[in-house]
């Protein structure tokens, strides 16, 4: 019998779905699930099959994970998981592709308005109950800058431009995609951002991309601009960030992902007035698991028929 590990940290109707789909569709599997890595102990060393989200995984599930054959991930980033010591070569890894571009989209534009409108202020307002009046700033006519131009960007730039902004594409690969009016390569980063008014995140978390974004974007920065990150926080050096912030040197930031999740009780960013803080909400939506769950099924039941050729969205590591 192929033993299934399922590890989500997320709210339990939430796991129920994934849990209850795969034990009705796959009955001849022994499935068993947790809501956090510290508790795989009873489970890794027989599991073959692990599905999980990366930024939800630790080097210790690998290191005891000794059948481990196939890795599901549930989202697009695999960092969390192919980065781990712990995780043998051998081992195949399959994400999610395409799934994310209409929810990162509408919260790049929910951080940029809500940077632009100072929608922080209001609400302090609001909770001192005061009544006070500040013009705000527009999207339209104001220039973009999107880092990492894969499907989610292509989803993104569109929007923008019905926004009426001007659309910047860095990427790692220039090319010519709908919506973009402008692309640099990524080793232009710091020319580029000069003339943004608001650099959007994107980029995957690698190597190349750790801390790219740190004191000597933000130096190039105008200080009226705006950071907003929906990728991973290891691409931004949070220190210089902070300083930035506080020094002037950049507007304000909308930050959903950060170095350490969850984001430590003590970090300044918590407190910061130019700062709006989510929790890693910017791919998480109530429709999610209808997506995910069909990949999931197809690997699932190639994999068991032994067509593992077949089998879709196969991470080259």
């Amino acid at each position: 019998m192929t033993n299934v590990l399922i590890v989500l940290t997320l709210p339990e109707p939430v796991r129920v779905q994934y849990f209850d789909h795969i034990r009705k569709a796959f009955p001849e599997v022994k499935l068993d699930m947790v809501d956090h890595h510290s508790k795989v102990d009873p489970y890794i060393g027989a599991a073959e099959i692990l599905i999980t989200f990366g930024a939800q995984m630790a080097n210790h599930v690998f290191e005891k994970a000794k059948s481990l054959k196939w890795v599901q991930a549930l989202g697009t980033g695999v960092d969390g998981i192919t980065d781990q010591p712990g995780l043998r070569k051998d081992v195949l890894v399959t994400n999610m592709h395409g799934l994310h571009g209409a929810a990162v989209s509408e919260a790049a534009l929910l951080a940029m308005l809500a940077l632009a409108r100072d929608l922080p202020h209001s609400m302090r307002l609001q909770a001192a109950h005061r009544w006070e009046r500040t013009p705000a700033k527009l999207l339209k006519e104001k220039t973009v800058g999107i880092f990492g131009v894969g499907a989610i960007a292509a989803e993104l730039a569109p929007r923008c431009k019905a926004m009426g902004m001007r659309v910047t594409g860095i990427s790692s690969a220039t090319r010519t995609v709908p919506g973009f009016d402008a692309m640099l390569h990524r080793s232009e980063l710091h020319g580029a951002v000069k003339d943004l008014d608001f650099l959007v995140l994107l980029t995957p978390y690698t190597p190349e991309t750790r801390n790219i974004v740190g004191a000597k974007v933000f130096a190039a920065m105008k200080p009226r601009a705006y950071l907003v990150n929906l990728a991973r926080g290891g691409i931004v050096d949070e220190d210089a960030l902070v300083e930035a912030l506080k020094s002037g040197k950049l507007a304000g930031a909308a930050l959903d992902v950060f170095a350490t999740e969850p984001l430590p009780a003590d970090s300044p960013l918590w407190s910061m007035e130019n700062v709006i803080v989510t929790q890693h909400q910017g791919g998480f939506f109530d429709g999610y698991p209808r997506f995910a769950i069909p990949v999931v099924e197809e690997n699932l039941r190639k994999y068991l028929a032994g067509d593992v050729a077949g089998m879709i969205n196969v991470v080259k590591r």
